[in-house]
């Protein structure tokens, strides 16, 4: 079944995205939730006729994200938590305390956008990507140190 999606669904696509689904998970979870619509002819017309029309909405939109990339080249950050006396961690670092500190340093970024590859319980040098875009990521390194 060909949805197009209303909003980005991780590991599927971005709004606007014309993607195959399985019928079950179309019909089940993305059409109720008001995540998706069916692809049908009239619905690919009025979605090619809103592309059209915000082009340069979306271009703006890139060139903002491409500047916050910019912005947070550079960035190294330091993430204290709670050990043990072998370095483990009292419960693991997450992108909730990955925003914090990238607020400290005044860059406002949503928690959502933030992915970390593997949970983190150790003390250690680590990085997480930052997706400000379908096409503009930014992979920043960070180290836990105990507190």
């Amino acid at each position: 079944m060909k949805v197009i999606l209303k909003e980005d669904i991780s590991n599927l696509g971005y709004k606007d995205d014309v993607v195959e689904v399985k019928n079950g998970y179309g019909r089940n979870y993305l059409i109720p939730q008001k995540k998706a619509v069916i692809a049908s002819p009239s619905a690919l017309k009025v979605l090619a006729e809103n592309q059209k029309q915000r082009a340069h909405k979306l271009a703006k939109i890139k060139a903002d994200a491409e500047a916050m990339a910019a912005a947070l080249q550079g960035v190294s950050l330091t993430i204290g938590a709670k050990t043990s006396a072998t370095g483990t961690i009292f419960g693991s670092v997450n992108s909730i305390q990955i925003a914090e500190a990238l607020e400290k340093l005044g860059h406002k970024i949503d928690r959502k956008l933030i992915y970390i590859k593997d949970s983190i319980k150790e003390v250690g040098n680590y990085s997480a990507t930052i997706k400000l875009h379908k096409e503009v990521s930014v992979e920043i390194p960070f180290e836990v140190v105990a507190e």
